[in-house]
C-alpha cells in the first residue's frame, strides 16, 4: 500500500472537537465567579437561575427556528415527538436539574473546590455507564474514583477548618449536580446524533428554560426581579458568556468526540476557575488544597485520556 493510500485511509484527528470542547470548558469555568459575584449583590439561586435562563431563551428560539428551517429546506425529516420530548427531558436534567443544584451548592462552598467537585462528572459517567447502559468498567477508573475522591477529601477538610458545616452542604449539592451531568452526557451522546447538534441544543435549553421559570413563579415573589443594574448585568453575563456559548460548544464537541473525550478536554476548567476566583473574589489556596487540585485534575485527566485512546 502506497503512502498516500495509506493517508487517505487514515480518519483525521477530531480537532475542531477538541477546540470545541477546551473553549466550551474555558468559558463554564467563568460561571461560578459571576454567580459568587451575583450572591454579593443579594441575588438568590432561584431568581438568578431563571434570569440567566430568561435572558439566553430568546438565542434559543431563534437558533431552535432556524435548524428546523434548515431541515425543511434540505428535505430532511423533522425529529419526531419520541425524540423532541426525550430531548427535553434530558435537557431537563442537564441544564435546569445540575444547574440548580451547582447554583445552590455555591452558596456554601467556595468556586474553585465546587468546580473541582463537578470535575468528577466522568467518573460518574463511567460508572452509570456501567450500572444503567452495560457499558464496561475498568479497574482503572475505581483506580481513578479513589484517587480522585482523596484529592477532595484534602480540600474537603481545609474548607471545613475554615468556613465549618456549610462545606458539607455545598459538596452534597454539587455532587448531585455532577452526577446529574453525568447521567445528561450519557443520555444526550445518542439524541444529539439523531436529532443534530444545534436543534438538539434548543430543545434541551427550552425545557430547562420553562423549568427554571416556572420554579421561580412557585417559590419567589414577582419583584424579585428587580436586581440591582449591576446584578442584572452579571446575569447577562452568566447566561450569554457562561450559559449560550459553552453549551453549544460542549455539544458541537460531543457529536464528534467521546464523552470521555471531551471530559478530558475540560481539565482547563479547574484551573482557570481556580486563577479567577483568585483574582475576582479574592479566595486563596492553600498548600493542601492545592495538592488535592492536583490529584483530582491528574486522575480526572489520566482515566479520561487513557480511556479516550482505546475509543
Amino acid at each position: 500500500m502506497s503512502a498516500s493510500s495509506q493517508a487517505v485511509s487514515t480518519p483525521p484527528l477530531p480537532w475542531a472537537g477538541y477546540a470545541f470542547g477546551a473553549a466550551g470548558a474555558t468559558l463554564f469555568a467563568s460561571k461560578g465567579i459571576i454567580i459568587k459575584l451575583a450572591y454579593a449583590e443579594g441575588i438568590d439561586p432561584e431568581t438568578l437561575l431563571a434570569l440567566r435562563m430568561a435572558f439566553s431563551l430568546p438565542f434559543y428560539l431563534v437558533i431552535g427556528a432556524l435548524a428546523l428551517l434548515r431541515l425543511r429546506g434540505m428535505g430532511e425529516p423533522l425529529p419526531g415527538g419520541k425524540l423532541v420530548v426525550q430531548s427535553m427531558l434530558v435537557g431537563a436534567l442537564g441544564y435546569w436539574l445540575a444547574s440548580y443544584l451547582d447554583f445552590a451548592g455555591l452558596q456554601y462552598a467556595s468556586a474553585s473546590f465546587s468546580r473541582l467537585i463537578l470535575f468528577t462528572y466522568p467518573i460518574y459517567v463511567a460508572l452509570f455507564g456501567a450500572l444503567l447502559f452495560g457499558q464496561p468498567i475498568r479497574p482503572k477508573a475505581m483506580l481513578a474514583f479513589a484517587v480522585c475522591y482523596g484529592g477532595l477529601a484534602l480540600i474537603f477538610l481545609q474548607n471545613v477548618s475554615v468556613m465549618g458545616s456549610d462545606v458539607v452542604k455545598g459538596a452534597v449539592l454539587v455532587t448531585l449536580a455532577a452526577i446529574s451531568f453525568a447521567l445528561y452526557l450519557l443520555c444526550a451522546r445518542s439524541l444529539l446524533q439523531k436529532v443534530g447538534s444545534a436543534l438538539f441544543t434548543c430543545i434541551a435549553m427550552i425545557a430547562a428554560s420553562v423549568m427554571a421559570i416556572g420554579q421561580f413563579a412557585l417559590v419567589r415573589p414577582v419583584d424579585a426581579l428587580m436586581v440591582s443594574p449591576h446584578g442584572l448585568m452579571l446575569a447577562v453575563m452568566v447566561a450569554i458568556g457562561a450559559t449560550v456559548l459553552p453549551t453549544f460548544l460542549m455539544n458541537a464537541a460531543l457529536k464528534r468526540i467521546s464523552a470521555q473525550a471531551n471530559s478530558m478536554i475540560s481539565t482547563v476548567s479547574p484551573v482557570a476557575t481556580m486563577v479567577l476566583a483568585v483574582l475576582f473574589l479574592g479566595e486563596s489556596a492553600s498548600p493542601a488544597e492545592i495538592a488535592g487540585a492536583v490529584l483530582v485534575m491528574t486522575s480526572i485527566g489520566w482515566f479520561t485520556l487513557s480511556d479516550a485512546r482505546k475509543r
